[in-house]
């Protein structure tokens, strides 16, 4: 299966930078709260923390009370950014794809994953491959954009909007057919996979989980309206959608 490490393009890796150095963002304003308040009690915990990036998450789950933190990310930029701005006594940090964590011979009590998943091929194996990492009655809680999102293509315009710009609704293309989209993001080419709702549920449930809860992104009216540019899009689809799982 094929290994994305999109984040070590120079290009791609200094403007995600700089987005997250901005506090007006997608991660810190949507999408950080929401998956924040579904993780059970994380005291005690051993962590995994699946494609953890910069390190932020795995930074709050050390001040959560964790015993232990395991971050691990295919990209060295954001690894090396980590283990610079986001260190603790109890985070540890790894360079490893998704497809390789079957290699992991350690169990977890709660496996985290923050806007990864996008990039894995077979999502029904990642899921197996999670269960077997956790430890008995163990969750699992992720968030990734969600299919109305991925569904989008790059052909045409995201949303239909009037004359003076203003969003009416978002458009959606092929949403039915699953597999790779290539779009521009920063740098052409930038991929990702689609999966229908459907398929993200069924593996899920396959792979021996039980669904405890199930959101989407949604951000404050107040939010939305002192920055409509960037937050006015979340009213007509969910850009990200979020799953608690415990082993059954």
């Amino acid at each position: 299966m094929a290994k994305q490490n999109i984040y070590d393009n120079d290009a791609f890796y200094n403007n995600f930078k700089s987005i997250r150095s901005n506090k007006i963002n997608f991660n810190d304003v949507i999408e950080t709260p929401i998956i924040t308040a579904m993780l059970p009690d994380l005291s005690g915990k051993r962590i995994l923390d699946l494609g953890c990036g910069m390190g932020q998450h795995a930074m709050q789950y050390a001040k959560c009370g964790a015993e232990s933190v395991l971050g691990i990310d295919i990209s060295d930029k954001m690894l090396a950014y980590a283990k610079v701005n986001n260190s603790a006594e109890n985070i540890s940090y790894r360079k490893m794809a998704f497809e390789d964590i079957a290699h992991i011979d350690e169990k977890f009590d709660v496996v985290t994953s923050s806007l990864a998943f996008d990039y894995v091929e077979n999502f029904g194996l990642l899921m197996k491959n999670i269960h077997s990492l956790l430890k008995e009655d163990g969750a699992c809680v992720f968030s990734m954009s969600h299919p109305i999102s991925t569904a989008y293509d790059g052909v045409y315009d995201r949303y239909t909007r009037t004359e003076t710009g203003e969003r009416l609704y978002a458009n959606l293309h092929n949403y039915g057919i699953e597999g790779i989209r290539h779009i521009k993001w920063v740098v052409d080419g930038y991929e990702l996979y689609h999966r229908t709702f459907a398929t993200l549920v069924n593996d899920i449930v396959s792979a021996g989980f039980v669904i405890e809860e199930c959101q989407e992104s949604r951000v404050p009216q107040d939010m939305i309206r002192k920055y409509p540019e960037q937050f006015g899009g979340v009213v007509h689809h969910p850009d990200f959608i979020f799953f608690r799982c415990r082993k059954a």
